[in-house]
């Protein structure tokens, strides 16, 4: 960091004064620890005075303590990694619009030389098995890209029900000091439960449809005898 900037942080009050000694002015951990806050701030967007704001308010660091509950994994798994002959003998031979599909949906990520990192196993395995039941891999593929639509608006509405009913009230009342542990707790446990919830819902509703679709079936074969 340049000294300019360094002068510009003091003057708007985002970086306290040296310790000056004669004509030499010190910079100790404070300032260090200080200006690494600044600069992550502003690697997450935010501008020069929003930081100014959040320092003076003393809510720098409980926000960016804050973020980091927000950007931690939620349930990760080991990637791995197949080389082409791999995919080959799990998914038999596919064909370049498969492979750019399952690129698209992230299931498959290039690292060059023709492997491929799967972030997922669990979704490639559960891909691997519809196949092996005589599913065609694209119609699974499209499937995956349906669902995956969904659960992009069913994580949707989760935040939107945590903004309204939670943030937007803790931001009116000021980032009250005694909520922020609160605030971050839920944030914490939003994931999980909005998961819990997300399978509880659809196991009602895949045993309704399975329900449904398959009493049609079984009425279009009843007429069919007849």
């Amino acid at each position: 960091m340049s000294v300019r900037n360094i002068r510009n942080h003091q003057s708007r009050g985002i970086l306290p004064p040296p310790e000056v000694k004669g004509r030499t002015g010190y910079y100790g951990e404070e300032h260090i620890a200080r200006l690494r806050l600044v600069q992550e701030l502003q690697t997450e967007g935010f501008k020069l005075d929003v930081i100014q704001r959040l320092i003076a308010d003393g809510g720098a660091d409980r926000f960016v303590g804050l973020r980091r509950v927000i950007q931690a994994p939620f349930e990760t798994e080991s990637p791995e990694v197949l080389t082409p002959e791999e995919l080959a003998e799990r998914f038999g031979p596919t064909d370049e619009r498969v492979v750019a599909k399952a690129q698209k949906l992230r299931l498959l990520v290039p690292l060059g030389d023709g492997r491929f990192e799967a972030p997922s196993p669990t979704l490639l395995r559960a891909a691997e098995e519809v196949a092996e039941r005589g599913i065609p891999l694209p119609a699974a593929l499209d499937t995956i890209a349906k669902v995956q639509r969904s659960c992009k608006a069913a994580s949707h509405a989760f935040v939107e029900l945590f903004l309204n009913e939670l943030w937007e009230p803790f931001e009116k009342a000021g980032h009250p000091d005694e909520r922020w542990g609160e605030i971050a707790e839920t944030i914490d446990r939003i994931r999980p439960i909005a998961s819990e919830a997300l399978m509880a819902t659809f196991r009602q509703t895949m045993a309704r449809e399975v329900e449904a679709a398959f009493g049609k079936v079984m009425e279009r074969q009843a007429k069919s005898r007849r």
